[in-house]
């Protein structure tokens, strides 16, 4: 009868540790969801403010051109004669204008291309070390925080 009792009391203790480890599994799985929704989150915010001022330094930049070129528009036509085909020094400095919008376009497609998607790398990285812990013999080290590499 001790032998039943203390099979029982095992088995017991068993299913109690199963049911733990599920628990905790499915907190660490709730926690590394959230983990990298906080993250890519942190990221979007502060792409959106990076985009947000960039344009404003964009809309800046464009009426300082449009007052620019109109200058030099009017000293290419002060410089070319001056007489009636004033139009001629627009012409000139639109076509500067085109192609280094062109070159920006250019510059800014292989950036872009370079770029990765905004992935949340903490939360990959610690659901590798989970997954390698789980499923070895010897448990992954934990290595501390990795800064960011900036290109």
């Amino acid at each position: 009868m001790t032998t039943n009792n203390n099979n029982n009391n095992d088995t017991s203790e068993l299913a109690q540790a199963i049911q733990d480890v599920s628990e905790k599994m499915s907190l660490l799985v709730r926690e590394e969801i959230e983990l990298a929704k906080t993250e890519v989150t942190e990221k979007f915010t502060k792409l959106a403010k990076g985009a947000a001022i960039g344009a404003a330094a964009g809309i800046f930049a464009v009426f300082g051109l449009i007052y620019l070129g109109h200058g030099v528009a009017w000293l290419i036509w002060d410089v070319i004669g001056g007489t009636r085909d004033f139009w001629l020094g627009f012409v000139i400095v639109a076509v500067i204008l085109f192609l280094l919008g062109g070159l920006a376009g250019f510059i800014a497609a292989r950036l872009f291309k370079r770029g990765a998607p905004p992935a949340p790398q903490m939360a990959i990285e610690e659901a590798k070390l989970i997954k390698e812990t789980i499923t070895t013999e010897h448990p992954a080290a934990v290595q501390g925080p990795r800064e960011e590499v900036r290109s």
